[in-house]
């Protein structure tokens, strides 16, 4: 059915009507105070040689950082974030070589090592050494007053200024890891199946089991990790709490350590942290570690977690950040390596993470990306009024502007350009057309995506810069492009004068679509949105007639307003491209609406209309919850409602990695998420995992995705979509607050 036309005489010339009538009654939204959080960020330092086992990793007072490796003590050398460094022979102390050095360890913020005949440091002027009698000790632990208890694997010796105290060993058991908790002057001891405490002279066993591999205490509770799982006992009544844990990223363990108020581990595929909630933080990939297989962990300097593995050692640094000190990050990421032409560009072809060994790369949507990202600056200029806000929203308005020049074909938005003569190097080559300009060639084929970004960008602009040049830049070519659709039937006409595949709005093609597939209703919103947009600014008549013929006699309010829930795959009887479209949900789509929402509500064209579009979007926000997508929930507050997930969105702000590089990233072995049934959504998981966990990906990606496979370290993406634009619509519509230290 449709609307009848006299309801949108109404809506088109009377207005709002009684709804005017109504008291406002909308409370002030909620607001995010910017302070500083812990953001983590991760310093590589990668061996050299594959053959050396790395075995124990400590840190000093002076903010030092040594191995001790099959090959002899190592350090970190000249590590960075995003430019790791290297683990080198330690020469510090040329009188160390000599010494057949069997561990290493911190005690009291010094380092301690252990070789065939004492404890000894170089610390305290040299005078610890204390002396043993185990000349294959591997492992020791240090307590109270300088004691030591030193174990070989099947013996045990406590020593203190080089006398023992105590010697006993784990009958039919192999020592495997030492503790000391300081509460209460104990030493505990890990065996392969067996848990022991010694308290002065007393040596007790206190729990049994199998396949033990590495444990630690707080003083109030112990985890033992084993081959399959973790054990929690209370270190007082030496009781087990619950059942083996095997909910955890990965069940075999290889070390516990605690650091701070935390739990770490870990295991044969990555680290762990246990948080207050009960769930991890998970470290997988070489965006936190040179490789999965963790060897050790350690405290490391300045609130930092040492993670030695196989391949290297991790730093996970801890640094305490507002969002704003992380914009200010992230601007610095994009200016000095995202921009080209003035597009907001990634980085590809890297070798390794190598961010000197790229290049910056065309895309299918170089105006989208570069609509987000000047979406973000403009709002930024809107909010600080900072001249280094708006040379950017310059810069990108003149490549955004030159795609329409480049090409010779009015009112055509190109999709990128590029200097001529590499058009076969370039994504998607058969697309590429030359310019009238011999130096330049141009991407053709532009799609619906392309353009709802453009209207977005530009109007924002048109309505936020008042410098009158800028101003003035952004309606012309508002008004160009949308006079090429209206003239050519709804249609966005390429250079062989057909309409390119996506760029369709003509009821013919939208109505052709059965009414639950997706294109049907978010077409309709997208046409609107920039008619409404065009004629807003302009005041050309034909822009509202357009829009209210197409919504009064073709449908596309009914399309529009279309609740979500209804959205899902063609009939049976459908055409194969109705149902080539509707195999699934289409993250695209969620983003050209939301970018269009801002078109849709700011300038709807009476206020009856602006309530209904409310409803539209806060329907759309409800079925992406689950996902937490800062962005979208942001813009869902310019609707002025006071529910949008305004937590979750500063969740997906704070959780983001600093470090965008495209690593390889796997999640789907986690036994701690829950999996669900495969369904339309796409979604995998009860609960969406954290931003810094899974694969680096814009808006338009599905953020349930849990791997990245292939391609580690090989590009790295702009932080101007992904986040600026979101942190910068969110200061603009104050719902996060300028920082306060």
């Amino acid at each position: 059915m449709r609307v009848s036309s006299y309801i949108f005489i109404c809506l088109a010339f009377i207005g709002l009507a009684s709804y005017a009538q109504k008291p406002t009654t909308t409370k002030a939204q909620p607001v995010y105070h910017d302070k500083p959080y812990w953001q983590d960020y991760s310093i590589k330092y990668y061996a050299k040689s594959g053959n050396a086992k790395l075995i124990e990793a400590a840190s000093d007072r002076n903010g030092n950082i040594k191995i001790f490796s099959s090959a002899g003590l190592l350090h970190a050398h000249d590590g960075q974030f995003l430019y790791p460094g290297s683990l080198e022979a330690d020469k510090t102390y040329r009188t160390i070589g000599s010494k057949n050095i069997q561990g290493l360890s911190s005690y009291q913020n010094q380092f301690v090592l252990l070789d065939d005949k004492a404890v000894l440091s170089n610390a305290w002027a040299g005078k610890l050494f204390n002396k043993h009698d185990l000349t294959k000790a591997s492992s020791f632990v240090g307590g109270k007053d300088f004691a030591f208890l030193v174990s070989d694997g099947k013996s045990l010796q406590l020593v203190k200024d080089s006398k023992t105290i105590w010697k006993g060993n784990l009958d039919g058991d192999e020592v495997i890891s030492l503790r000391y908790q300081p509460s209460n002057d104990t030493f505990w001891i890990l065996g392969k199946k067996s848990l022991s405490s010694l308290s002065g002279s007393k040596f007790t066993k206190v729990f049994e089991g199998t396949d033990f591999t590495a444990f630690d205490t707080n003083g109030k509770q112990i985890i033992i990790g084993t081959k399959d799982g973790i054990i929690t006992l209370d270190a007082t009544t030496k009781k087990q709490i619950g059942s083996k844990n095997q909910k955890l990223p990965v069940t075999e363990i290889t070390d516990v350590k605690v650091i701070g108020d935390k739990f770490w581990f870990g295991s044969v595929n990555g680290a762990f942290a246990l948080r207050a909630d009960g769930k991890f933080d998970y470290y997988n990939g070489e965006r936190w570690l040179p490789g999965n297989t963790v060897t050790n962990i350690a405290e490391g300097p300045e609130n930092s977690v040492l993670v030695l593995t196989t391949e290297g050692l991790g730093q996970i640094c801890f640094k305490k950040m507002t969002l704003h000190d992380k914009a200010v990050f992230y601007d610095k990421q994009v200016r000095s390596r995202h921009i080209r032409n003035g597009f907001n560009a990634s980085v590809s072809r890297m070798e390794k993470g190598n961010l000197s060994t790229g290049y910056l790369s065309d895309s299918d949507n170089d105006g989208l990306w570069t609509s987000m990202y000047l979406g973000g600056e403009i709002f930024r200029y809107a909010v600080t009024k900072d001249p280094e806000a708006l040379q950017n929203c310059v810069e990108s308005l003149d490549a955004m502007e030159r795609l329409y020049t480049v090409n010779g074909i009015p009112g055509f938005p190109s999709r990128s350009f590029e200097r001529s003569g590499y058009i076969d190097q370039l994504s998607d080559p058969e697309r590429w057309q030359h310019s009238a300009d011999p130096e330049w060639d141009w991407k053709a084929t532009t799609s619906s995506d392309e353009v709802i970004g453009h209207i977005f960008a530009f109007g924002a602009m048109a309505e936020l810069i008042q410098e009158p040049v800028i101003k003035k830049r952004a309606i012309t070519l508002i008004d160009t492009l949308m006079s090429h659709i209206i003239k050519n039937d709804m249609y966005l006409i390429d250079y062989n004068g057909k309409p390119t595949q996506w760029g369709r709005w003509n009821p013919e093609y939208v109505n052709a679509f059965p009414i639950n597939v997706g294109d049907r209703k978010l077409n309709s919103s997208n046409i609107v949105a920039m008619l409404q947009t065009a004629y807003h600014f302009t005041k050309k008549e034909k822009y509202k007639q357009k829009a209210f013929e197409l919504m009064t006699k073709h449908g596309y309010y009914e399309n529009l307003m279309r609740p979500m829930s209804i959205i899902g795959k063609a009939p049976e009887d459908a055409d194969d491209h109705s149902k080539h479209m509707s195999d699934g949900w289409n993250h695209s789509d969620d983003e050209m609406y939301f970018v269009g929402y801002w078109g849709l509500y700011r300038y709807a064209l009476n206020d009856t209309l602006k309530a209904a579009y409310k409803k539209a979007i806060i329907d759309h926000w409800q079925a992406e919850r689950p996902e937490k997508e800062g962005a979208w929930n942001i813009f869902t507050a310019l609707t002025g409602t006071k529910e949008f997930d305004l937590n979750e969105a500063a969740w997906y702000l704070r959780e983001h990695p600093l470090d965008l590089v495209d690593w390889v990233i796997m999640n789907s072995h986690r036994k701690d998420i829950e999996k669900i049934a495969p369904n339309f959504r796409n979604q995998t998981t009860k609960e969406v995992l954290p931003p810094d966990e899974r694969p680096i990906q814009r808006h338009n990606g599905n953020m349930f995705s849990l791997d990245r496979k292939g391609g580690n370290g090989t590009s790295e993406h702009s932080a101007g979509d992904i986040w600026l634009l979101p942190y910068w619509l969110g200061r603009y519509l104050g719902v996060i607050s300028a920082p306060e230290k």
